[in-house]
This record gives C-alpha cells, structure tokens and sequence, in this order.
C-alpha cells in the first residue's frame, strides 16, 4: 500500500501558531523585530537599522539586511514546519534568534493580512509575498531599490490599539532597547547603547549606582545589593538586585531575560535555584534556548549548569559578604534567613555562616548558635515551637540552656552542625530529663506528704498521669506537666488504640505492651505558695478537684492538646471549685 501524505488545514495551522502559542498578542512586534535582525545579522557588513513606522492606520517594519529571493520567499514564508533560514541561507545557528517564517505567523495575532516586500542582497528581483489568516498566501513581483524587507500590517478590528504609535513606541522600548542595531519608531531612536551592566565605569561606586538605577526601573526598589553575573558557557552576563525587604520562599519571582540582547521576557522563571528567591535578575544569554513561544527558557543541561553557576555566584556572595562586612550580613539575615537556611542545609560555607551570624530564640534570649555553645557546652534544642515555649522558662531555670528549632529548617541545622564541628552537638531535649534538675525534699517533708500524694494520684489515675512533688525555679508556676518522647509515642498508640475496632486494636494493643511503662509527670512545685497551701489540704474531695485544677492548668499553659477526657476534668475542676467557694462556711472561698 503506497504512503500518503498528511491533509493540512492552513487555516487551523495559523490559527494554532498565531493565537495559541503565544500568551498575549503584544508578542507580535517581538516577532518582526527578530526577524529584522536576523536578516541584519544574516547580511553582515556592518551595523544596521531597523525603522518602525506607523501611520494611515498600517504598521511597517523596514530593515536593510539580507532580504529573501522570490524561491525563498516560497520555501521559507510559505512552508510552516520547515527548517528556518538559519539552515537555508547557511548561516551559524547560535547567530540568530530564532525561526523567520513561524515569527511571522504571529502578526496574524493582530492583523489578517501580511505584506511582505523583500529583495536580496545576493541579486534577483523584489519578491511581494502576502499571507491571510484563512492560510493563503500570494507571491508577486514588488517595488524595492535597496536589499532588505518591509513587513507591514493592517490591524484587523479591535486591534488597533496594539498598532497604535504610542503602543508601538512602548513595545520597541520594552524588546528592543538593548539591540546591538539602530531601532527607530517614526524616527525616534528606542535603543540605548546596550545593557548598562557591560557599560565602562572606571568608578565601582558610579557603576553600582547606574545598576541601582536600572534596577528601580526595572523593579520599582532600590536593591540592597548587586551582584555581577557571568556564565560563559551560556553567553550570559548581567546582574542580580538583592531585594530589600522580606520575600517569601514561596514567591516566584520571575527574572528579566534577554537573548542575544532581545528580551525573551520579563518574568522568566526556573534560571536560578528556588532559595534563591530573594534576587531579581536581569541578564543576556547568547547561547541559552527559548521555547517554541520564546517566552521562557528551554530546560536542558545548559539551563541546568547556568543555574547551578548563578547560585554558586550567589552563594560567593554571602561568603565574601560574612567575611568583609558582617554588620551587612546580619543587616541582609534579618531578611532573608530563610534562603541562607535552605542553603545550609546542604553547603558547609553557609552553614558556618548560619552558625556564626544568625540569631536563634533561645531560652537565654536571641543569640548565634556559635555564642549559645559558648555559653551552654550542655545545651539542648527541641524540634517544636510550642515544646520550647512550654520549657524554656523552667530549662533555663535550672540552667539548662534551650534552643528553639521549630521553626523551617532550624532542627535540621542543628542536628547538621558536627559537620562542621564535631564538638557542636546540640542534643534533642527530653522534656522528663529536666526532672533530674529539680530539687528533692527532705524526707521528713516527704513523708509527711504522703497521705496528700495517695489521695492526688487517685484523681489524675484514670488519665494516665503519675503526680509528683519537686522543687524547682520559676516559682511562681505552680506545676508542670512533663511527657517522655516514649511516654508520648505510648499515649499517641493508646489514643489510636481507642479509635481503631477489632484486629487493629488489637494489633496496636500488642504494640502498646511493648511501649516504655514511664508515664507522663504532673510535677508540683513546690516552692509555690498556692501549691503549699493545696498539699496542705486534708479532705480528700477537695484535694481531688484542686489537683485535676492544677493538672488542666498545667495542660493549658504548656499548650498540649487536650483529649476529651482532659477536658472533662478541667470542667469538672472548676465546678467542683467553684460550687466549694460558694458553699464555704462564711461565703469568702478560698484554700486557707
């Protein structure tokens, strides 16, 4: 059975190119200035002008490079998916920017018909080659004296302000005002000599304060820093503005991108590693590839390594930064700790640098971990927020030196700092261990508290809490409920225990049995008075409702979760106070 060639509908293969490929129809005069300077490239010789005109309602885009032949111009405007001029004319492909006849399709985004006038500079005659949106196309003889191309537009309805001159002047600006070529727009120059990064400034000072410049306009801040760019392999050079406020990690702030000094866009995304979000960069690449739409970077092993090179020279940064201007070190970590954090975790130089510079919460306030060492040899850290506000009052009471690691990646560079120090152990606290730090009584107190303990344990028995009496810094707390990692990983079983049914419960029952039988504390203090006064209670109903009181508030103030059956009692404790405050003989309430 013989072949057959694919049926094309032209009209749908426009439709398609011009109307879906792109994301904003403001991409159409993008596409003629690279054709135009591709053709100037193509020609060589010299530099060359690119003249935008508008007027009578037309846009017209001239250009004095190569021009195209009448069999080109068949081969080249009229066959969609074929090879670009790049291969036809036999030209080095990283020379141009991008595929001549595919550019063009996006005109269509605005007008319905093409006009394009060319004549090469190789000889033959001026070809008119005129293109419609339903996919016809017409070539005829045209008028032209000089080599080169004109392509001009007839907006089609509703698009007319997109050819308007102000528009026109606006997107010349934006696209085109790096070019190495003249760009004119009714005669009035829009590019500006190149990127200001490569100007010449004998002055470093002068030269940062031209970047600032540029950034404010780019960005609308005044950057806290700039950092020069250069990546050779990529053709890419440029400069990156550290922002000056806060940014969340979780922003993805794009990068303004040019190829081969034309914009590709300018919230380009994925050319930096994600921590590095606290910079905008803007940067001209000649060897990195767009996609088909030239709107973005085209992801290979280039685009891979350039990435890993811009963060490396960021990194570079932070490191000559901690070394030559700490007080702007620790200015930028305020800001922007999380990106440096991130980093730590996977790069010596700027865990040290996290280690050195940045402040931690800690219980004897905010400090480096460097200086928390120091000062604490036997210092823990606790891997949650709410176990360090619960603790850290008592561990430092008892001199034991706390540093919060609950918040993003603080546990993780704690737990990663003998990498650089095998001497900067931080262990995790065990919240029980603290109990070894309290102050015992004295036996014949201890004794003479017996009968009140009994008749304590009875009331907190069924919650699976055994009450002790210690003494112990601050004061005015009047108990503390501690929990084991063990113990808690055993009431967590016992809690999925009651929820699951049959052999599930079963299973998980069998798994409990196997737990350490230590059980969470309700540690009385001691030293304080309210707490003196309940021990020193003897009525056994009394004391049961004051301790499950202490044990609720306790619970409360360490800000553990409460199960159903804690809640119960801490009601109960309060009525049971309340309903004794009443019914006291002489109406004033109160333990005496």
């Amino acid at each position: 059975m013989a072949d057959q060639a694919f049926q094309v509908d032209l009209r749908g293969v426009v439709d398609l190119l011009s109307r879906h490929l792109y994301s904003s129809p403001r991409v159409y005069l993008r596409e003629l200035l690279q054709n135009a300077v591709d053709a100037i490239t193509a020609r060589g010789g010299g530099p060359g002008t690119v003249r935008i005109e508008t007027g009578d309602g037309l846009l017209r885009v001239h250009d004095d490079g190569v021009g195209l032949t009448e069999d080109e111009v068949h081969r080249l405007l009229a066959t969609i998916g074929r090879s670009s001029k790049r291969d036809e004319l036999g030209f080095a492909r990283h020379d141009f920017l991008g595929q001549f006849g595919i550019g063009l399709l996006s005109a269509f985004l605005v007008a319905d018909e093409i006009e394009v006038v060319t004549r090469s500079a190789r000889g033959g005659r001026p070809t008119a080659w005129t293109g419609f949106a339903d996919g016809r196309y017409r070539v005829a003889p045209g008028e032209r004296d000089e080599p080169g191309t004109t392509v001009t537009l007839r907006p089609r309805a509703g698009s007319a302000e997109l050819l308007a001159p102000a528009t026109v002047a606006e997107l010349a600006r934006v696209y085109g005002s790096l070019l190495p070529f003249t760009v004119t727009v009714d005669g009035t120059p829009v590019t500006v000599g190149g990127p200001p990064w490569r100007a010449d400034h004998p002055d470093p000072a002068r030269r940062r304060r031209a970047l600032a410049d540029h950034c404010r306009d780019l960005y609308g801040f005044e950057p806290f820093d700039v950092i020069d760019l250069d990546v050779p392999e990529a053709g890419l050079t440029g400069a990156a503005f550290v922002v000056p406020q806060q940014v969340s990690p979780g922003s993805r702030g794009g990068h303004r991108v040019y190829l081969k000094r034309m914009l590709l866009a300018e919230n380009v995304e994925g050319l930096l590693p994600e921590w590095a979000f606290f910079v905008r960069c803007v940067v001209d690449a000649g060897e990195l590839k767009p996609t088909a739409s030239r709107e973005a970077l085209y992801e290979d092993e280039l685009l891979e390594s350039t990435r890993h090179a811009l963060g490396e020279r960021i990194r570079q940064w932070l490191v000559t930064l901690s070394e030559t201007d700490p007080a702007r070190l620790r200015a930028f970590l305020r800001l922007h700790h999380l990106g440096v954090k991130s980093m730590a975790l996977h790069d010596d130089d700027m865990l040290r640098i996290v280690d050195r510079w940045l402040e931690f919460e800690t219980s004897a306030g905010p400090m480096t971990l460097a200086e928390f060492r120091r000062r604490h040899p036997e210092g823990r850290h606790t891997t949650e927020v709410d176990e360090f506000r619960r603790l850290s009052a008592v561990s430092g009471a008892q001199g034991v030196g706390l540093v919060n690691g609950g918040y993003v990646y603080d546990a993780e560079i704690i737990e990663r700092l003998p990498r650089i120090d095998p001497d900067a152990v931080l262990r995790r606290l065990d919240p029980a261990e603290l109990t070894t730090h309290f102050g015992v009584l004295d036996p014949a107190a201890e004794l003479t508290l017996r009968p009140f303990l009994a008749t304590a344990q009875r009331a907190v028995e069924r919650l699976g809490c055994e009450v002790v009496v210690r003494d112990f810094d601050p004061a005015s707390l009047p108990a503390l409920y501690l929990t084991s990692r063990a113990a808690r990983h055993r009431a967590e079983l016992e809690e999925a225990r009651e929820e699951a049914d049959g052999l599930w419960a079963d299973v998980l029952g069998a798994l409990s049995g196997t737990a350490a039988a230590d059980r969470p504390q309700l540690v009385l203090n001691h030293r304080n008075p309210l707490t003196r006064r309940i021990t020193a209670l003897t009525e056994d109903g009394l004391i049961e409702v004051a301790v499950q009181g202490l044990y609720g508030q306790a619970l409360l103030l360490g800000r553990h979760p409460l199960r159903a059956a804690d809640t119960a009692v801490l009601n109960r404790s309060f009525l049971g106070l309340l309903d004794w405050a009443v019914h006291k003989p002489g109406g004033t309430g109160g333990a005496q």
